[in-house]
């Protein structure tokens, strides 16, 4: 059992069904805590939309703080109809991108694995789905979202720029998972076309072959890509690309999972604060009713104790516990076709009981 630890969590719900979803982690964020002796200190504060309306700013300089000082942060989801004017000065996307920004977090991990319980719940066809496992990992303050804009009346322009440096701290995030899984990386680029995917393969090629020699790498183009991960998924292990590329390819790959509310990510730099996350947005039309699937921030709660806190027991308990309920068909509206499906609450506490078992 791991030793007693003491932890800060800072809480941003945000918008939407970020603010359910997010108590149900924390509920079963208690739960390990009860259960392992731990001692956490959640402090919640505003980001997106909420922030907006409270202060005019989509990060306030209280939430930068906090985040900055806390050992973890988990984050539920920003935006909705009501901020959604592109034009808008403020918007809550804003938030999550100077939050990342600001904290130095460069690496994004997103897994992407399949319960056997929900094969039928993806449009895929389960044969080709079986054996699917892949981490997918975005590089996360550079690119084309946060190159210079200009924007006239009759033109627009978004700079996607890269430095030798960006590329090699993200490729040896890989290239450490890698060598923690099956050992093999697909870096994802355009290199017929683009001089920054260019600088992209040369470097990770010059990183892993040095670093890590052990690691089989592959290069592909980031539509053929598209094309293999419907096609054959279960051939991926580490799929590593910056940061646009990765933005749509795991919206992509969480269809193989049947929903978005299934899957998690952390957002990680060089230290061990991290972002945790569910992939999905903030699903204004089901806001209120009880009814999102908290699977996803649950499962982010986990790689929150793994990354962030060193508790891997404590993770593996998450994702066993979240397993034994998907394998029960305690399962929220995404997921149950049609069929019987509990709210949210009921969700977290089928994870909380057997957490607490």
């Amino acid at each position: 059992m791991s030793a007693r630890k003491k932890a800060r969590i800072v809480v941003l719900g945000g918008d939407g069904i970020g603010p359910e979803v997010t108590a149900e982690a924390v509920r079963v964020l208690e739960a390990i805590a009860t259960r392992y002796g731990h001692e956490f200190a959640f402090e919640s504060h505003l980001i997106g939309g909420a922030a907006i309306d409270a202060t005019g700013s989509a990060l306030p300089s209280q939430t930068i703080s906090a985040c900055g000082t806390a050992d973890a942060v988990l984050l539920g989801a920003v935006g909705g109809p009501k901020w959604s004017d592109p034009n808008a000065t403020v918007r809550p996307e804003q938030g999550l991108l100077a939050l990342r920004k600001a904290l130095n977090l460069f690496a994004n991990l997103r897994p992407v694995s399949l319960h056997p319980a929900l094969l039928d719940a993806s449009p895929i066809k389960a044969d080709i789905l079986r054996g699917t496992d892949i981490v997918v990992v975005r590089e996360l303050t550079g690119g084309i979202y946060f190159g210079e804009k200009h924007r006239t009346e009759d033109s627009a322009s978004d700079l996607c720029t890269y430095t030798v440096n960006e590329i090699q701290r993200v490729t040896r995030v890989a290239g450490k998972l890698a060598q923690g899984r099956r050992r093999s990386i697909v870096s994802i680029d355009k290199a017929n076309v683009l001089e920054t995917s260019r600088l992209w393969r040369s470097t990770v090629e010059q990183v892993l072959s040095s670093e890590f020699p052990d690691v089989k790498l592959e290069h592909m183009l980031v539509d053929a890509a598209a094309m293999h991960l419907i096609r054959k998924p279960s051939s991926f292990d580490v799929m590593l690309t910056e940061n646009m590329f990765g933005d749509i390819l795991t919206d992509e790959a969480s269809m193989l999972a049947g929903s978005l509310g299934m899957l998690p990510s952390a957002s990680l730099g060089a230290a061990t604060l991290g972002v945790y996350e569910p992939i999905h947005g903030s699903a204004p039309d089901i806001a209120g009713k009880g009814i999102a699937n908290p699977y996803g921030t649950i499962l982010s709660a986990a790689m929150l104790l793994e990354h962030s806190l060193g508790l891997s027991e404590e993770a593996e308990a998450i994702e066993k516990a979240v397993a034994e309920c998907v394998s029960k068909r305690v399962f929220t509206a995404d997921i149950a076709a049609g069929g019987a499906a509990v709210t949210t609450k009921q969700a977290g506490d089928c994870v909380v009981n057997r957490v607490l078992q």
